[in-house]
């Protein structure tokens, strides 16, 4: 229904969302025991040549001040075997920090940040800026370096759920 008076409300901005088709990325930083990460729907190129990448995070999250310390951060893109690591670096059932990591293999490349080691797409990147904008920042990051295996399958976030989407 359109809203023809006053701002959007939270509620109705929310429930619009939901119904645009994401695929589902793991943000990852830091380090060893110092490390988190979080789940975004939208990960963007912003250029091919430099190669570079943005996603926007909420600068209330445990994962920002992480991105910030170390200056890095890896983009994990899932397919439908990684649903429970969606959950976990969703924070469900209360799942922080380093505990997010648990139940998958991990790896490194160039700067250290963790990458799931068969993540549809992954994605190395150094930060080069934070640019704040209401509740979150977008981050745009230099990619370092790329993996990649193709499955024919990838993970999305529809209408409020986690779904396969299969080529």
């Amino acid at each position: 229904m359109p809203n023809a008076e006053g701002p959007v409300s939270v509620a109705d901005f929310r429930a619009a969302m939901r119904l645009i088709v994401g695929n589902v990325s793991v943000i990852t930083a830091g380090v060893d025991n110092d490390r988190s990460g979080l789940v975004v729907i939208s990960v963007v190129s912003l250029s091919a040549e430099p190669p570079k990448v943005i996603a926007c995070v909420n600068r209330s999250s445990s994962t920002w001040p992480i991105i910030e310390r170390y200056r890095h951060f890896g983009v994990n893109s899932l397919g439908p075997q990684h649903q429970r690591v969606a959950e976990r670096f969703s924070g469900f059932g209360g799942i922080k920090g380093k505990d997010r990591y648990d139940g998958a293999e991990w790896t490194t490349l160039k700067t250290g940040a963790s990458l799931l080691t068969d993540a549809v797409a992954a994605f190395d990147c150094s930060l080069d800026e934070m640019i704040d904008r209401g509740t979150h920042s977008i981050v745009i990051g230099s990619v370092e370096a790329v993996r990649t295996q193709d499955a024919g399958q990838a993970l999305i976030y529809w209408r409020g759920g986690y779904r396969p989407l299969d080529a």
